[in-house]
C-alpha cells in the first residue's frame, strides 16, 4: 500500500538530510519526493510517497515530529487531495510514426518541448494515473529517456473526494 505524506518544515540547510535519515535508518524505502517553498518564506513543503501501512507512517510520523526542523507531518493517504506529477519523455520518432505520437500527446494534452529527426519530447502534467497511461501507451515506439517530478499533493479545501464522484 501506498502513502503519501506532506511535511512542513523550516527551510534549513540540512534539514533534508535529516529527513532521509529517518527513512534509511529504519530500511524504509522513499518512492517519490518532491520539495519546494510554500507560500510563507522560509517555509517549505516535502511530499513523500511511500510503501508501508499505517503502523509503519504512525512510527515515521513520530520520529519526524522529533526534528526541531518540522513543524507538521500529516498522511494525506486517504485524504481528498489535488495530486499532479510532471513528466519529460523522449521518444524515438521516425517519420512513418511521428504523427500518432504527436496524436497521443494532443489527446492527453501533452506539450511537444522538443523533436528532431530522430526523436520527440514530451511534456505532460496531470494526476499520477494520467501519467502512467501515457507512459504505457509510448512504450510501444521505444522511450528513450524520462525524468518524473514524483506527486506533489495539496488537500482540497471542500473535502471533496472526486475519486469518489468519477464511480457515481
Amino acid at each position: 500500500m501506498k502513502k503519501t505524506l506532506s511535511i512542513t518544515v523550516y527551510n534549513e540547510s540540512g534539514v533534508l538530510a535529516r529527513i532521509s535519515t529517518v527513512f534509511s535508518s529504519r530500511g524504509f524505502n522513499i518512492e517519490s519526493i518532491a520539495v519546494g517553498p510554500t507560500e510563507t518564506i522560509g517555509i517549505s513543503r516535502i511530499i513523500i510517497v511511500l510503501p508501508g501501512d499505517n503502523q509503519i507512517i504512525e512510527q515515521i510520523t513520530k520520529q519526524l515530529n522529533k526534528l526541531i526542523q518540522v513543524i507538521e507531518v500529516k498522511d494525506i493517504s486517504s485524504r481528498p487531495c489535488v495530486e499532479r506529477e510532471l513528466m519529460l519523455i523522449k521518444i524515438r520518432s521516425l517519420p512513418t510514426t511521428r504523427s500518432e505520437i504527436i496524436e497521443i500527446a494532443e489527446i492527453f494534452k501533452a506539450k511537444i518541448v522538443d523533436i528532431s529527426d530522430v526523436s520527440i519530447t514530451i511534456e505532460i502534467t496531470g494526476d499520477p494515473g494520467k501519467i502512467v497511461t501515457i507512459q504505457q501507451l509510448l512504450k510501444r515506439y521505444l522511450i528513450l529517456e524520462i525524468v518524473r517530478t514524483g506527486k506533489i499533493s495539496l488537500e482540497r479545501e471542500l473535502g471533496i473526494n472526486t475519486e469518489f464522484l468519477k464511480n457515481i
